[in-house]
C-alpha cells in the first residue's frame, strides 16, 4: 500500500505572548515531514481547517464538516497519485474529535485511515510549558517573552486559566488551568524534544502497521 502524511493543526489559534497563531500547524506539519523520511510514506500537506470543543474560544476554527470536506478532498487527489491510505498526524486537541468521522470518510474515498494525537495527549496545558519547549526546539517560541506569556490575565487562553467557561465545561480544562497557575511555565528543551520523538515515533508506527495490513 502507498501511504500519504497529511497534517492537522489549527493557523488562527491564540497560544499567549510566546508562541504564534499558527502553532499547532506548524508542530504539525514539522512531524509529518519527519515520520515521512522515517517511513517514506509520501507528505501530502498540512490541512487549513481545525475544529474546536464548545466554550473553547481561542481563535477562529471551522466546523467538523469543514474540515471532512477538506480532507476528502486531499484524499481524492492523492488517490489520482495511486495513494490507498493515509495517516493524519494531529498537534492541534480540538481536532481530536474529528477521529470518530474517520469511518465515514474511508467510506466516502475508499482509502484506509489512521490518526495520531500523541502530541496532544502529552504536552500538557495549551501554550503551557510542554508546548513551549516543542516550540523552543523547533525555533518558533520567542523566548524573550516567557514571562509575559505566563500572565494568565493578560493570556487567559495560555492553560485555559482564565477561560471560566471553559474550565466550569471540562474536567480535564480546570486541571490543566490549576497546572499553570500553581506551576506557571518555563522552557524544557529536553521535554520538547522527548515529547516528538515519542509523537513522532507513535504516528511512524501507525503508517508501518498501515502498509503491513495490506
Amino acid at each position: 500500500m502507498k501511504v500519504g502524511i497529511i497534517a492537522l493543526g489549527s493557523h488562527h489559534e491564540r497560544h499567549g505572548a510566546a508562541l504564534p497563531l499558527d502553532t499547532d500547524a506548524r508542530i504539525a506539519k514539522y512531524m509529518a515531514e519527519e515520520v515521512s523520511k522515517r517511513t517514506g510514506a509520501k507528505f501530502l500537506g498540512t490541512l487549513e481547517s481545525a475544529y474546536e470543543l464548545p466554550e473553547i474560544d481561542t481563535g477562529r476554527h471551522d466546523s467538523l464538516d469543514e474540515l471532512a470536506g477538506e480532507l476528502e478532498e486531499a484524499l481524492l487527489s492523492a488517490k489520482e497519485g495511486g495513494i490507498s491510505g493515509a495517516v493524519l498526524v494531529n498537534a492541534h486537541g480540538g481536532n481530536q474529535e474529528f477521529e470518530r468521522r474517520l469511518e465515514e470518510i474511508e467510506e466516502e474515498t475508499e482509502m484506509e485511515l489512521r490518526m495520531d494525537s500523541t502530541i496532544c495527549n502529552l504536552e500538557g496545558p495549551h501554550a503551557g510549558t510542554g508546548e513551549l519547549s516543542v516550540g523552543a526546539v523547533l525555533g518558533i517560541t520567542d523566548e524573550s517573552r516567557i514571562e509575559e506569556h505566563g500572565e494568565v490575565e493578560r493570556y487567559p487562553e495560555v492553560g485555559f486559566a482564565g477561560l471560566e467557561e471553559t474550565r466550569e465545561k471540562y474536567e480535564w480544562a480546570e486541571e490543566h488551568a490549576q497546572e499553570i497557575i500553581e506551576e506557571g511555565v518555563e522552557i524544557d528543551r529536553s521535554l520538547g524534544r522527548d515529547l516528538l520523538r515519542k509523537s513522532i515515533a507513535s504516528a511512524a508506527e501507525k503508517v508501518r502497521e498501515l502498509k503491513s495490513e495490506n
